[in-house]
């Protein structure tokens, strides 16, 4: 110890001898004041043998470093000890703290998180906690070790903790992943210190529990598909298979063993007398067999099976259907797996307030106060126009929109009809070139205007489709500005909705109830009921309304998840997310 801090070292432990001292000689010395003799005691000094070590900024970055799987978390290490003065975290009075213990257990469960145990089985513990044992007689043996157990258990936990709460893989830096959602901002060193209670949070950091209840509904699903994995699988059914409900046929046993779960000689009822099979002609008919009728417990399963596959509920077992239900159990749990990642990359809380569109489902969302309010059918789009999956805040109703034609529109579609007669194509087609924008935008002459040699680089103008029942914005658009130029509309195609697989537009999202949605939108905007918007629209004069608070709107992309009710959704990869995501993950 250096000279100038002796005489208040020596002054603080006479005093906490004398009092000592006292409380034993009075019997009246309460349990509070020796716990207070207690916190008094000079720091460093306690009854197993002398000081707890303490680390230095040199010894941590050296060890780290050293240690190819805790290098990349360097900077959450440098955190948390600079923060506690490099004391150690994980011990107490030079005993290890139970929370290793539970880090430990943690990680040999990390594959029911769809994580690999062993990524994170750096350190051989069991052997660094029998040296420790051993070392309990030699003081600078022990002191070493503890040091070294206390950063190589900070190590494992911040390599955990960062795949388990931020995501195993970047999707920011994946070209190939298409995911511009913010990210999960969670503070790793902040999350360890709540698990050694030295913090409070509101998040579930002390249990390693996941941010999001719908991820832990994924985490139970992806048990239950792992237990029929063990079990065999599933069966599957003959290709060219088609039920109709009544239906016989061998194929029947197969189907109920696959959504029931039964055995697949057993009918699910006998309360439906089975269909007569005919034999040779002249001889009576015999009856089928009970477990070969396609009979309305069987239908009821199998429309269950359409609704969780976003599939038309009619209970045909064919094409689709027929498809979906000889996916393999294996396809399914890695399915699971890479959409528990997604969530991973959530922010850790939504705003009580928000929209989520998740484009697979072909979904809105409205959420307030953290309670779906409604749902409603959406267009997204095509393939080859995927709708991008990103995070923004909207600002604006526009009631009675102009359409402004993209370029590649223009290019693509328009330039053969505009060169052969622009007036009349425009005129056609209900719209205009302009020049500048809102109230100063000016009409310009489209034959003045070189179509055959105009390109993206020399195009000064905008085509716009003027408002109307021709419009491709429809009515209403919800515009959250956005260096993508996507945005939320109406559509004239109302038709589009009835499909099940709703892929149609250049990648903004058609909504089906777009007056219901301006009407919530503007629920809380003064002079905004639906008879003014309807009254705006039906005046074909292009009116934005900002909203009276900007409203966060996430497009997201998520091909199962599991309702409240625990049944579990699937739906098709329709722009190969999945695909580019199971390259990095499982990779």
């Amino acid at each position: 110890m250096n000279e100038i801090h002796r005489p208040s070292f020596l002054t603080t432990f006479c005093c906490w001898l004398l009092g000592l001292l006292l409380c034993t000689s009075v019997v009246s010395c309460s349990q509070d004041q020796k716990a207070q003799m207690k916190d008094a005691l000079p720091a460093g000094l306690t009854k197993a043998g002398g000081a707890q070590p303490t680390l230095d900024s040199m010894y941590i970055e050296k060890y780290m470093v050293a240690e190819p799987k805790f290098k990349d978390q360097l900077e959450w290490a440098k955190k948390f000890y600079r923060e506690r003065n490099y004391r150690l975290g994980w011990f107490r009075n030079h005993e290890v703290v139970p929370q290793a213990q539970t880090l430990l257990g943690v990680i040999n469960k990390a594959a029911d998180e769809g994580l690999d145990p062993k990524e994170y089985k750096t350190k051989d513990f069991d052997k660094l906690f029998k040296e420790l044992e051993a070392a309990q007689g030699d003081s600078t043996r022990r002191n070493a070790l503890e040091k070294e157990i206390d950063v190589a258990l900070s190590g494992t936990y911040f390599n955990y903790a960062s795949d388990f709460y931020r995501g195993t893989v970047d999707p920011r830096a994946v070209k190939t992943i298409d995911w511009k959602v913010k990210r999960n901002k969670v503070k790793l060193h902040r999350a360890l210190q709540t698990i050694l209670k030295e913090r409070e949070s509101t998040y579930g950091y002390y249990d390693f529990e996941p941010l999001h209840p719908e991820y832990d509904r994924l985490k139970k699903a992806l048990a239950d598909y792992r237990t029929i994995q063990r079990n065999g699988g599933w069966p599957t059914l003959p290709a060219g298979t088609r039920l109709v409900p009544g239906a016989t046929s061998s194929a029947v046993a197969a189907l109920r063993a696959r959504l029931l779960g039964k055995d697949a000689t057993t009918p699910a009822t006998t309360a439906t007398p089975a269909v007569a099979v005919s034999n040779k002609p002249g001889q009576p008919a015999t009856p089928a067999p009970a477990a070969q009728k396609y009979d309305t417990e069987l239908v009821a399963a199998v429309k269950e099976f359409q609704s969780l596959n976003g599939l038309k509920a009619d209970g045909i077992v064919a094409g689709e259907t027929l498809r979906l239900l000889n996916v393999p159990v294996n396809q399914r749990i890695d399915q699971i797996t890479l959409n528990m990642e997604r969530w991973r990359w959530i922010p850790k809380k939504f705003e009580p307030d928000y929209l989520l569109v998740n484009i697979p489902e072909y979904t809105l969302h409205v959420v307030e106060d953290g309670k779906e309010q409604f749902t409603m059918p959406v267009i997204v789009g095509k393939t080859l126009n995927a709708t991008p999956v990103f995070s923004d805040k909207m600002e604006f109703v526009v009631l009675a929109p102009y359409w402004n034609v993209p370029f590649s529109i223009i290019d693509k579609e328009l330039r053969p009809k505009l060169e052969a007669n622009a007036q009349a194509t425009l005129d056609r087609l209900d719209m205009e070139v302009v020049k500048g924008w809102g109230a100063k935008a000016t009409p310009i002459d489209p034959n003045s205007i070189d179509w055959a040699n105009v390109s993206q680089k020399t195009w000064k103008y905008t085509l716009r489709r003027r408002p109307g029942p021709k419009n491709d914005l429809g009515d209403v658009k919800f515009i959250f500005p956005n260096s993508n130029d996507i945005y939320l509309h109406d559509t004239p195609h109302d038709e589009l909705f009835s499909q099940t697989k709703r892929g149609f537009s250049h990648g903004c999202v058609r909504v089906a109830e777009p007056i219901k949605l301006a009407e919530y939108l503007l629920r809380d905007k003064p002079g905004w009921d639906r008879t003014a918007i309807l009254d705006t629209i039906a005046g074909r004069r292009e009116k934005y309304v900002t909203l009276p608070e900007k409203l966060p709107v996430y497009l997201v992309y998520f091909t199962t998840w599991v309702d409240e009710a625990g049944k579990v959704h699937f739906r098709d990869d329709i722009y190969g997310h999945d695909k580019a995501l199971a390259k990095e993950y499982f990779n």
